[in-house]
């Protein structure tokens, strides 16, 4: 079954926006006070064609924005890493801002570029906030998003509007994201292009696979950047209603030529398979090859079909590797997907990827193996289920098991648990969420705070209260000197932490 996408329960519509005043402060000690963002309006496209580029795109890429770091991709890397890569210093980060409550709840994870962080809601919208002060520079209402009550099964409600990561391709200047849209009464999955620094649609093209059902699939992943290509995934509903397959589509980020799609179960009669990895995005690694999981699929024996999965795919989305466990039979019957995350790609070649079978398996990517093809496994997350992308530290892999972050050992042969946070946090809540390492810690979400956890030790250094949070797989993102996480009163904001650095310097003007 498709895991839980997270739920969301009195989201406002989206009737004409008003002006925007400034969220109240999450109270706790550990916090100074908000600053007060300005007031926006929303700027609307005008009519759209089923595929077309808009007006105004430069002739040329423009130059990359200068910025002092930047989290442009879901986990900050194109291999899902989720290593910062400055040196922030995090043991002591103060709240530095809070956005306005936003139009709807956001599932992504906040991205930062050029002075800008970038965040989608489940009412179709696109944000624009200055990094300096949370204050609301550009929002895109894009089209209607779709009402939960047009769909066969699922849990985000009211609306179900942009739920992938978006990502930005600095070459061209532009945030790329999957909208799904109410199109003549019917679900329609839509990529669009805007302009990085004033919000203008750049891009809009259908993206649904043909002949689906487009009401019983849901664009989960975040998207990733491949050569020139954009890549994201779709699986199913939560609840797995509906005659749907999972996908992986890629195209081209510059709107000409076709899309490419790989379907993950391909057996007549056969469905589901879904590629969701708990809202992490396809990786892209050393050459360029992409790689996702799968879902469970509907067979639960004879000939295996493809689901329960890890893939490796080729820049044109054709199937390199596949590896399934022994059981995967079995894990379909029960609901227990591998590909609930992403795989953890290291360094030395090696695979990591947990599901949700309490299990870690240890893979080699240059040789998958097929079904049963893992050097090794070993038992993990404590008999509860991993979710979303996971952190990679030289050897160690930080997964979001349900029961608390977990620190996995991986060797030339073998992989163990180095620490769980249900055994060094404490507490009545640990952090449990998809994890980031940045600032000498590792940092999760759990319950109403963000933890800061010693890498080593596994130990809470550092909690700050971000207030409810209805998405199910949040995960904050550094960049610019800031720690960034979405909260506030009902998921629907943005809080930033600053280090000891202080706050970024305003926003980059537009390049020439």
């Amino acid at each position: 079954m498709y895991g839980r996408a997270g739920s969301r329960a009195g989201v406002g519509g989206h009737a004409t926006w008003h002006a925007l005043v400034a969220a109240a402060a999450v109270a706790t000690t550990l916090f100074g006070a908000a600053a007060t963002p300005v007031s926006a309006a929303r700027a609307r496209p005008g009519p759209e064609t089923p595929y077309s580029r808009r007006d105004g795109e430069p002739a040329t890429p423009q130059a990359t924005p200068a910025s002092s770091t930047q989290w442009v991709v879901y986990h900050a890397e194109a291999d899902g890493g989720g290593v910062a890569t400055d040196a922030v210093d995090l043991s002591a980060p103060s709240r530095a801002w809070q956005s306005p409550s936003l139009d709807g709840a956001v599932y992504g994870e906040p991205l930062e570029a050029a002075g800008r962080v970038l965040v989608a809601t489940e009412d179709d919208t696109i944000y624009a906030l200055a990094a300096d002060s949370g204050a609301i520079l550009w929002s895109n209402h894009l089209a209607t998003p779709v009402p939960a009550a047009d769909l066969p099964c699922g849990d985000i409600a009211p609306t179900v509007g942009i739920t992938g990561t978006p990502v930005i391709d600095l070459a061209r200047s532009e945030v790329f994201a999957v909208a799904d849209e109410l199109v003549d009464g019917r679900p329609s999955h839509r990529l669009v292009g805007l302009d990085l620094y004033s919000g203008k649609v750049l891009l809009d093209r259908t993206v649904d696979p043909p002949g689906v059902d487009t009401a019983a699939i849901l664009q989960r992943t975040g998207l990733a950047l491949d050569d020139g290509q954009i890549v994201f995934g779709f699986g199913g509903n939560y609840g797995d209603c509906g005659p749907y397959h999972g996908w992986v589509v890629s195209a081209p980020a510059d709107g000409s030529g076709p899309t490419r799609r790989y379907e993950t179960v391909t057996l007549p009669g056969d469905r589901q398979g879904a590629v969701w990895m708990g809202g992490a995005a396809p990786e892209v690694g050393q050459d360029g090859e992409l790689w996702v999981a799968t879902g469970n699929g509907a067979a639960t024996s004879g000939t295996y079909d493809g689901s329960d999965s890890v893939v490796e795919l080729s820049t044109s989305l054709g199937r390199r590797g596949i590896f399934a466990p022994r059981d995967w039979g079995t894990d379909n019957a029960d609901d227990r997907d591998l590909g609930s995350t992403a795989p953890a790609l290291l360094a030395d070649g090696e695979i990591v990827q947990v599901g949700k079978s309490y299990t870690a398996f240890l893979l080699r990517a240059s040789k998958l193996g097929g079904v049963g093809g893992q050097i090794s496994s070993a038992p993990a997350c404590d008999g509860t289920d991993a979710d979303g992308g996971d952190a990679v530290l030289g050897d160690v892999v930080y997964v979001a098991c349900q029961s608390g972050v977990e620190a996995l050992a991986a060797g030339s042969d073998s992989v163990s648990v180095r620490w769980d946070a249900a055994r060094t946090v404490g507490g009545d809540t640990v952090p449990d969420k998809p994890p980031v390492v940045a600032g000498g810690l590792v940092w999760s979400i759990g319950g109403d705070a963000l933890y800061g956890i010693g890498p080593t030790s596994g130990a809470a250094v550092v909690r700050l209260s971000i207030g409810s949070n209805d998405n199910h797989f949040p995960t904050p993102s550094v960049a610019d000197g800031l720690l960034l996480v979405t909260g506030g009163t009902g998921g629907d904001a943005v809080l930033a932490f600053a280090g000891r650095g202080g706050l970024p310097a305003p926003p980059a003007p537009a390049p020439r």
